[in-house]
């Protein structure tokens, strides 16, 4: 899922955007309200996590401004205020849910990919399969012929997303947005090195190969073993 974070605290937003990453998600940050009421306009996004207080403009204002525009993307609010009348206060204002502060990051993720499969976001499914090799985005395992597959963070988010178009070739160029969050093509090797790994982790004792290299037009995931 693509999932705008708009949070004024660097730390806590460096927090979310990393741990969103590495859940295998698409997280971008703006850093008041303002910035993140442009953003969700200008762009597509399956959900919103959007803090209450804020500068420029804070969330609850945000919120009412994109409805009043007609922006329906969900959003749920993550705010220290976490009293009933707080909470209503949210909800009526636009938000979907409420999150009072401190939370538990996996109660975030399970609430953001609840509401993305609301949203009916095509990429919101909480398992992923291929055949026999299944991917859990809440327990964040891979796993198989039911053996589990250790990945790093990176290999688990550029997993997600061939999983996500299987069967589908997937360019450099689409690797490089959505799992790098790179708009440009830095010339360096990083797909092929993590795709090498991939490969050595899902393929390397089975007889049906899993991933494979598109010559001249990228890459795609299936049990077909056609290229």
């Amino acid at each position: 899922m693509k999932i705008l974070v708009v949070e004024d605290d660097t730390q806590a937003a460096a927090f979310l955007v990393k741990a969103f990453g590495e859940a295998g998600h698409n997280p971008m940050h703006a850093a008041d309200g303002e910035t993140g009421f442009d953003l969700a306009i200008a762009e597509e996004f399956d959900v919103l996590v959007v803090d209450r207080m804020m500068p420029k403009l804070d969330g609850l204002s945000m919120l009412k401004q994109l409805r009043a525009e007609g922006q329906s993307t969900p959003a749920i609010i993550l705010s220290a205020l976490g009293e009933v009348d707080d909470r209503v206060e949210g909800l009526r204002s636009g938000g979907d849910d409420y999150l009072p502060k401190p939370y538990a990051f996996s109660e975030l993720l399970a609430r953001v990919e609840i509401l993305g499969k609301r949203s009916g976001s095509g990429d919101s499914d909480t398992v992923l399969k291929v055949a026999d090799l299944e991917l859990d985005r809440l327990s964040h395992t891979v796993t198989r012929n039911g053996k589990k597959i250790l990945l790093q963070p990176r290999e688990f988010r550029l997993l997600a997303y061939l999983m996500q178009n299987a069967g589908k070739v997937v360019t450099r160029t689409m690797l490089l947005e959505k799992v790098w969050d790179y708009h440009f093509d830095p010339q360096t090797n990083v797909i092929d090195v993590h795709i090498s790994r991939l490969r050595r982790k899902i393929d390397k004792d089975y007889d049906v190969q899993l991933v494979h290299t598109v010559r001249g037009a990228g890459y795609k995931i299936d049990a077909s073993g056609d290229t």
